[in-house]
């Protein structure tokens, strides 16, 4: 019979693992680097140690699991529907746009480059909806290998860490606005951490517009991943055609992600405006903390040479939808005269 204490080692490591990832965070300038990504890096590096100790494991796999699903949920009560409407409609806009490029150009460029749909789709959710959370999210839904979601965390935050010094130089370039950058910023750069960076360094207000349009486009998690369950569905049913000549219809009520549908309940909850300010910022805080413990337990579970078998494929893969997705957005405003 498996008890609490069999789950305590695992679950303390990456505790530990998380804490020293903020730890190192803070001294890089500007917070380039999330300490999402100093934990799976940390875990990678341990892998070798930790796979062979065994009283880890449980503790690993319910991080891993249990605690990034809850980190997910918990980030809805950090969200309002208003926080569309703050921004008005143009951010939506621009989104619909960046959404389309991220996924249909990332289905493009995987089939081009041959590459795993799975991990393909991890890429493009980092890229078009919020990075390492997004990522974090849909993996368990399609099922994908720890392998495949470290090497997309990769694949995007190489990426984000380049933005974050070249968009706030590109903004003034250009001349835009507060509004017009804060938009871009909040449509493009992919991890939260980076966005913040990047609209702050070209003024406060932007920051502020950035962020707003960070937080919305956060909330497209949600078909995104209803819609991927589907998918998967569908490419598992596929399998099981080929190998049991079984021809069942897909149910969505075995597929359809509930840890997705409690996010929305807590965004729901958050929009009644029932959650203080304070309670709502100590919440993100908490869910920040167990999403760094869950790429950390993520990390812990996979080494580097899974990753490399990959190959350089999906780091092109990457920069090439970024790169999209940088020039929709700015493209987009242009046309709307929002810069």
């Amino acid at each position: 019979m498996i008890k609490i204490k069999d789950y305590l080692a695992g679950v303390m490591l990456t505790i530990v693992l998380a804490l020293a990832a903020k730890a190192i965070s803070t001294y890089i300038p500007m917070h380039l680097i999330s300490a999402g990504v100093f934990a799976l890096i940390l875990g990678m590096l341990l892998n070798p140690i930790i796979r062979e100790i065994s009283i880890f494991n449980l503790g690993i796999n319910f991080v891993s699991k249990k605690i990034l699903k809850t980190s997910i949920v918990l980030m809805g009560l950090t969200l309002s529907f208003s926080q569309v409407l703050s921004v008005g409609g143009y951010s939506l806009i621009v989104m619909s746009f960046t959404l389309m490029t991220a996924f249909g150009g990332g289905y493009l460029v995987g089939r081009l480059f041959n590459m795993n749909w799975k991990l393909s789709s991890l890429i493009s959710a980092g890229t078009g909806v919020c990075g390492g959370s997004a990522i974090a999210a849909m993996a368990p839904t399609i099922e994908a290998k720890n392998s495949d979601i470290a090497y997309a965390i990769s694949a995007t935050f190489i990426f984000d860490v380049l933005m974050v010094i070249l968009f706030p130089l590109a903004g003034k370039y250009f001349g835009m606005s507060d509004l017009g950058f804060g938009l871009w910023a909040g449509t493009a750069v992919n991890d939260t951490s980076s966005v913040v960076a990047a609209g702050y360094a070209f003024s406060d207000a932007a920051g502020a517009f950035a962020v707003i349009v960070k937080l919305t486009r956060t909330l497209s998690i949600i078909p995104i991943v209803m819609i991927f369950s589907f998918i998967n569905a569908k490419e598992n049913k596929k399998l099981g055609i080929e190998v049991n000549n079984e021809s069942e219809k897909v149910k969505v009520r075995d597929i359809f992600p509930y840890f997705i549908l409690l996010f929305l309940v807590m965004v729901a909850i958050k929009s009644t405006g029932l959650i203080s300010v304070e309670l709502s910022h100590n919440i993100s805080v908490i869910s920040k903390f167990m999403m760094v413990m869950a790429l950390g337990s993520i990390g812990l579970t996979t080494n580097f040479s899974e990753v490399s078998d990959s190959g350089i494929k999906p780091l092109f893969h990457g920069f090439i939808i970024s790169s999209l997705v940088v020039i929709v957005s700015f493209t987009v405003q242009l046309f709307i005269g929002q810069l």
